[in-house]
């Protein structure tokens, strides 16, 4: 059951893994960052998102900001001896881990998401994909999501609409490039040994085909 779903925002971060102190992001939205866009809009265990194509609707434009950042994390080990009655502390002073980092961000972005879902064997028995369907269809025209929906990280939120005509491609978009290996998502098959799985990222007339999960295109 097909959806597009056309989203923008003034700021986006889909920072490249290889890169880890200073934030770099890829050129456009990723596939996974594009599920988890949808999937706040509208998620259920019984259907499963799947990316088809990315469109993009506006220049791609970087800025440098420099943000504070705190260099240190609170670890789940003090946090599960601090229930059990030990006295290990479990707060972050800024005043004393904060550092200042730089991060290259999209600018001005928009684009339209092409996306499918598929049922679960987690599907109720009174679930079927028309019943889905009609659920996202409302959501999208109502502006409802259960999350505020983001270009990456929480601090660039995303505003969305449903797509009926999408916008043209920007001119210096036109004809194809070659966006190098992405992201493509996480695969939790094996919880002791998630795998990370990328695509080579082809753009034609500002059009990025997806490839499927299970595609030879996909490494991991």
């Amino acid at each position: 059951m097909p959806i597009s779903v056309e989203v923008w925002g003034p700021y986006a971060s889909f920072n490249r893994p290889e890169l880890k102190t200073e934030r770099v992001s890829y050129d456009v939205i990723t596939p996974s960052a594009a599920r988890g866009l949808i999937e706040a809009i509208y998620w259920h265990p019984g259907l499963r998102w799947t990316i088809d194509r990315i469109r993009v609707c506006a220049p791609i434009r970087f800025t440098n900001v420099r943000r504070n950042e705190v260099k240190s994390k609170i670890l789940a080990s003090n946090v599960r001896s601090a229930m059990q009655g030990s006295a290990r502390p479990l707060a972050l002073y800024t005043a004393n881990d904060i550092i200042q980092r730089s991060a290259m961000l999209l600018t001005d972005v928009r684009y339209v998401i092409d996306a499918h879902f598929d049922l679960t064997d987690k599907a109720a028995p009174g679930d079927n994909p028309g019943k889905f369907q009609d659920i996202v269809r409302r959501r999208l025209e109502r502006g409802q999501c259960y999350h505020q929906p983001c270009f990456g990280t929480r601090e660039f939120p995303a505003s969305f609409k449903p797509c009926v005509t999408p916008p043209p491609c920007p001119e210096e978009l036109r004809g194809e490039r070659d966006l190098g290996w992405m992201l493509y998502d996480l695969d939790y098959a094996d919880p002791q040994n998630i795998q990370s799985m990328f695509f080579r990222a082809v753009m034609r007339d500002g059009v990025i085909d997806v490839p499927p999960w299970d595609s030879e295109e996909v490494r991991r």
